[in-house]
């Protein structure tokens, strides 16, 4: 057999076996392939898509280099590469890799669809939005770029994909993913154009189907808040100055941690915007580096056995490994932060592994915060955000979520920080001096400014944060109050009713939606000061 369709038949079989979960045995055969033919760029790029889906970033962007220095010559090959830097954070080299994967291959829709997402993450919405254009021509199906494509700027009565997306729609039947992303594409552009209740009842239609097909039960998600608390039962004082090193203090993590939609992208953008920290992005580390040390079998990365299991690990151990995994590669600035919201279920175990990280937590109206969840497209393959589709299930969760940070707010006396959006809203730099304070940082006006930072945002908010801070998205919740009640009703069963502290008891919505600096501040509070509509 010639060396080259040995090589192939080795790494086809590789592949095969790592798509079907056996990664180990995967992983070998394509170290196999690498060692049969060192001059493929092929090997080393799956090599690399491999390591990386492991989180060994290090190890994978080792197999990148060697994958660039060999000159790919297929687009798949480039494609791959891509991913696997975009995974990594460096969106910057990833665009230039899909860039030349289109080029080689002008036909293949999901090459122009990472394309597309590698430049909106750069902030490139107008070329974006000519890539995800590309990907639909290619292959109108492609359903994630029609939700894409959807929210990368504002609809305008002019210029909207409505008549595409109905017709779409109307050749049915699809999968639930499939009308997930339709029925949402539909919904932002609805909203865009101010047609409420149509665009509501899209979002029903659609998370109703797929929230049906998950086969979620809120008991899974309330066995993960009761096991974080049964853990850490008992206050952990703040460390005293004089217990830390001064390279713990002054290359300590900062982490910002909240319910999805609340603001935690524009936290992390303010603090990057800082000289002396850089952005990790949304990263999974902290989580993966634990269930890697607890060695639990399951496949979940957060679930109770792990759970149970962390506190017999060595947890300065494991903070010294996620501070080495997650550090940006190269990095000048002495500090960085991670901003994955789901860390809010750790903030026991980060303050023990590395009791000199700064932790923000991020708050907002529940009403917002929920309606926020419901219209957002969370990655449909990530499974600890399925509560999201359903109302009643958004209200559950959120009582929980107030509930553990109220425990971790007690156990942990100083080192969480709440910051709440609408306040942050109404006084941008009071609230932004707080924030660098809690975080030991020195002031520094470019963090009023963040919408200049140049980095790249993977997140939902890569949009909205390329704008200065606006009030617009305080109160949005009212537009749709009418559709809302299976959230409020969940909020008030519990005793959380979503306007506590309003001088007027009455129905939830009888305060007009903040319009002003002054407002926001009220709706922060929860005080309405008795407007009326």
């Amino acid at each position: 057999m010639a060396a080259g369709a040995r090589t192939s038949s080795i790494l086809e079989r590789g592949v095969l076996a790592a798509e079907r979960g056996r990664i180990a045995e995967g992983l070998a055969q394509i170290r196999e392939a690498c060692a049969v033919d060192p001059d493929n760029p092929e090997p080393q790029a799956q090599l690399a898509r491999w390591l990386s889906r492991l989180n060994r970033n290090d190890e994978a962007l080792a197999s990148v280099a060697r994958a660039l220095a060999l000159v790919p010559q297929s687009a798949l090959c480039w494609d791959t590469v891509g991913v696997v830097l975009s995974r990594a954070g460096r969106h910057e080299q990833a665009v230039d890799c899909f860039a030349r994967a289109v080029e080689l291959d002008p036909k293949r829709a999901g090459m122009h669809f990472n394309h597309a997402a590698s430049l909106k993450f750069l902030g490139r919405f107008a070329e974006a939005e000519a890539a995800y254009e590309a990907c639909v021509r290619c292959d109108p199906h492609f359903w994630r770029a029609h939700s894409a494509l959807a929210a990368t700027r504002r609809q305008t009565p002019e210029h909207n994909h409505l008549a595409r997306l109905e017709r779409l729609l109307t050749m049915g039947p699809h999968d639930p993913d499939a009308e997930l992303h339709l029925r949402h594409a539909l919904a932002k552009e609805l909203e865009d154009l101010g047609q409420d209740d149509e665009a509501f009842a899209h979002l029903l239609a659609g998370n109703a189907r797929k929230h049906a097909a998950t086969g979620y039960r809120f008991e899974r998600d309330l066995c993960l808040f009761d096991a974080a608390m049964r853990l850490f039962p008992e206050v952990l004082p703040a460390p005293a100055h004089a217990d830390l090193t001064g390279e713990e203090i002054a290359r300590a993590p900062i982490f910002v941690v909240g319910m999805p939609r609340t603001g935690t992208t524009l936290v992390e953008r303010i603090l990057s915007s800082h000289s002396q920290v850089a952005s990790a992005g949304e990263s999974q580390n902290f989580s993966v580096s634990l269930k890697r040390a607890c060695g639990t079998p399951s496949p979940q990365v957060l679930d109770e056995a792990t759970l149970a299991q962390s506190l017999r690990i060595d947890l300065q151990a494991l903070g010294r490994d996620y501070v080495e995994r997650t550090r940006p590669p190269g990095q000048a600035q002495p500090r960085f932060v991670d901003k994955m919201p789901l860390n809010f279920f750790y903030l026991g175990h980060i303050a023990r592994a590395l009791p000199a990280a700064s932790i923000v937590v991020l708050r907002r109206h529940p009403l917002d915060t929920g309606f926020s969840s419901f219209r957002q497209l969370f990655a449909t393959g990530f499974s600890y955000y399925d509560y999201g589709r359903d109302l009643r299930d958004i209200g559950r969760y959120l009582v929980q979520f107030d509930r553990l940070i109220a425990h971790w707010r007690a156990t942990l006396p100083g080192r969480v920080h709440e910051v709440r959006y609408e306040a942050l809203v109404a006084d941008q730099r009071d609230e932004t001096g707080r924030l660098l304070a809690h975080c030991r940082l020195p002031w520094e006006e470019a963090c009023l400014h963040f919408e200049r930072n140049e980095h790249a945002v993977a997140t939902a908010s890569a949009v909205q944060v390329r704008q200065p801070l606006y009030a617009s998205s305080v109160g949005r919740w009212r537009r749709f109050e009418q559709h809302l009640q299976p959230l409020i009703e969940e909020l008030r069963a519990a005793g959380r009713h979503p306007c506590a502290g309003c001088a007027r008891a009455g129905p939830v919505g009888r305060r007009r939606q903040p319009r002003s600096a002054r407002m926001a501040a009220q709706a922060a509070t929860g005080s309405c000061n008795g407007a009326r509509p």
